[in-house]
């Protein structure tokens, strides 16, 4: 099944693996919809990508308040 989708916006790289595949921070319309925030690994000129995860902006919301609430020097 074919699909589209637009980068409306480059947030930000999380990390660089091996071959210059990006795990980014994005905002993508998927079949010309609204947009969503995307976390998932792209080649250098967005025309591939690996499996990832779409959150809307409440999601975003959400995981931000409980990432505010991480202690990440205790997670080790």
């Amino acid at each position: 099944m074919a699909f589209s989708f637009k980068v409306v916006k480059e947030i930000g790289v999380l990390s660089e693996g091996p071959g210059g595949w990006q795990k980014e921070l994005n905002l993508v319309s998927w079949n010309e919809r609204d947009p969503k925030y995307d976390i998932r690994e792209w080649d250098a000129n967005h025309e591939k990508m690996r499996k990832g995860v779409t959150l809307t902006a409440d999601e975003v919301a959400e995981l931000k308040e409980i990432l505010n609430s991480v202690d990440l020097d205790a997670e080790e």
